[in-house]
């Protein structure tokens, strides 16, 4: 998105009466980009535009947050996972539940050793919250909401009334991201529903070194990438586009086994796929992406995913 601003400048004559005062540069941009947008759209084909509108009307938004829990410079020692977990599972998701927000994931990060196929737990591993909202008035009024809940302070108690000296966790990240369009709704696996002791979950986030880029890379799962997961078994669960949050700008996604072993077989397909191979090496999506970071997750006891 692109905003331009435009200066005007006023003159008047002594011996005339003082012109009306210049409109304010903002409304006037708001007046310009309001015009061109609906030019734009009344020149669009009519179902194009309801196609649009529908599409952009059903995708969420995703609220990622990272509880860090190694030491740094606000820990002195890296904090138990223990009263956080007890936060999310006794207060915080019963108060999302409450407000019609869910599934909500909650992860802890493995170390995976992929020839092998084995993994163990990072140790001082960092909390991942995943929660879905259906528009963006969900996540700025149930964040707002949720400060006051009486119900939600007294479950968490022991968590928001913590000691200075002994904080929770060294801090939290948090992004905001928005659905694709190729993938517009969070898909929960059969095996997630029925929570599948050994079912994995992978995130990757896509940095990319200009927002055009990013853009770019975005099209390419729009136009292929997404359903070709969809069709090797991969279980992808969201793709979103980060909106706020840091080392923008990036997108990020899931995709999920039953068991790592059927998760890491998933990505064995995909390589020697030749729909990929032709996507990889088509010149339209060439030099889109800086760097891919993988994480391994396996979800927390309190976990709805």
């Amino acid at each position: 998105m692109q905003f331009s601003t435009r200066s005007g400048i006023a003159s008047a004559s002594a011996t005339l009466d003082p012109p009306p005062s210049p409109m304010p540069s903002s409304r006037r941009n708001f007046l310009t980009s309001s015009v061109v947008t609906a030019a734009a759209l009344a020149a669009s084909p009519r179902p194009a535009r309801a196609a649009a509108a529908a599409a952009a009307a059903g995708r969420e938004y995703y609220e990622l947050r990272c509880y860090h829990l190694k030491a740094d410079t606000r820990l002195k020692a890296s904090a138990p996972r223990a009263p956080v977990e007890a936060y999310l599972g006794e207060a915080l998701l019963p108060a999302l539940a409450r407000r019609n927000v869910g599934p909500v994931g909650v992860f802890t990060e493995i170390k995976v050793d992929k020839p092998k196929g084995t993994s163990e737990p990072v140790v001082d591993s960092p909390l991942w919250i995943l929660i879905p909202h259906a528009t963006l008035e969900s996540f700025h009024t149930v964040s707002a909401d949720l400060v006051t809940d009486p119900q939600l302070q007294a479950a968490g108690a022991a968590y928001l009334q913590v000691e200075k000296a002994k904080p929770a966790f060294e801090r939290v990240d948090t992004w905001l991201l928005r659905a694709f369009a190729s993938m517009p709704r969070l898909e929960v696996p059969a095996f997630s529903k029925a929570k599948a002791p050994r079912r994995v979950f992978e995130m990757r986030d896509y940095e990319s070194h200009s927002e055009l880029k990013a853009l770019n890379k975005m099209a390419m799962f729009d136009e292929g990438e997404t359903q070709l997961m969809r069709d090797l078994g991969m279980n992808p669960v969201f793709f979103g586009q980060a909106l706020a949050g840091p080392n923008l700008p990036h997108l990020r996604y899931f995709t999920s086994g039953s068991t790592l072993e059927a998760h890491l077989a998933g990505w064995k397909k995909f390589g020697p796929d030749p729909r990929w191979i032709k996507m990889k090496d088509d010149p339209r999506w060439a030099n889109n992406t800086s760097r891919n970071t993988a994480r391994f997750l396996v979800p927390a006891a309190c976990s709805q995913l």
